[in-house]
């Protein structure tokens, strides 16, 4: 018989991703989108922040974020 494994708790909150800003971006090689997210759970659940974001996103992709207390600060292109 299997033996079924224990499910493993994600730590974090959920986020709807509403609004991807492609216009700025930043890092290195231009990989990073500034994202705008829609706290899904917790004490700020409802609230849209603005997170740095690595990898491909669409409009409507959940992500995990570590911290709802942090928001990223809005790029500025020279």
């Amino acid at each position: 018989m299997a033996e079924e494994q224990p499910q493993r708790q994600l730590s974090g909150y959920l986020a709807e991703i509403v609004e991807i800003n492609r216009k700025n971006k930043t890092g290195i090689y231009g990989e990073i989108y500034s994202v705008s997210c829609r706290i899904l759970e917790g004490k700020d659940k409802g609230r849209i922040i603005r997170r740095n974001m690595l990898g491909p996103a669409r409009i409507g992709d959940i992500i995990r974020l570590p911290d709802t207390s942090r928001e990223a600060r809005e790029i500025r292109v020279k």
